[in-house]
C-alpha cells in the first residue's frame, strides 16, 4: 500500500493490488459455485446457499441483531447484507465471515439508503 499524503491520512491500495484481490475473489466464487446451474457470484446465491456459505459466529448473533435494529434494516436487507459480507470476506481471503465484514456491508447498505431512500427537499431561501 502507498501512503497518499496529499489528500488524506489513510493508506490506499494500488489499483494493481486491488485488481489481484478481485481476481482471487472471483476465483473463490467460481470454485464455490462450480456445478451449480446459473450461480456464478455471491449476489446470485439462493436462500439455501446463503445459509450454507454465509455463516457468522453464533457468539456474534446479539451484535448482528442489534446492528440490524439500530439501522432499521429488514430481513430482506439482512440477506443482501450477508451476500455483500461474503464478498468482502472473499476479497480479504477469509473463509469465515467476521463481524467486521458484516459491519462493513451494513455501512455500505446505510450509504445506499441515504442516497436512494428518501427524497430530500431543498430550502429555496
Amino acid at each position: 500500500m502507498e501512503f497518499n499524503d496529499m489528500t488524506s491520512d489513510t493508506l490506499e491500495e494500488d489499483s494493481f493490488i486491488i485488481r489481484e484481490r478481485v481476481i482471487k475473489a472471483r476465483a473463490i466464487q467460481a470454485d464455490r459455485y462450480k456445478g451449480k446451474s446459473g450461480i456464478y457470484t455471491n449476489a446470485q446465491m439462493t436462500t439455501q446457499q446463503l445459509r450454507k456459505y454465509c455463516k457468522i459466529e453464533h457468539t456474534k448473533s446479539v451484535e448482528l441483531e442489534d446492528t440490524m435494529k439500530k439501522n432499521h434494516l429488514s430481513a430482506r436487507a439482512y440477506d443482501r447484507i450477508l451476500k455483500v459480507s461474503r464478498t468482502i470476506a472473499d476479497l480479504a481471503g477469509s473463509e469465515q465471515i467476521s463481524f467486521d465484514h458484516f459491519a462493513e456491508a451494513v455501512r455500505y447498505r446505510c450509504l445506499d439508503k441515504e442516497g436512494w431512500g428518501e427524497k430530500k427537499i431543498l430550502n429555496k431561501d
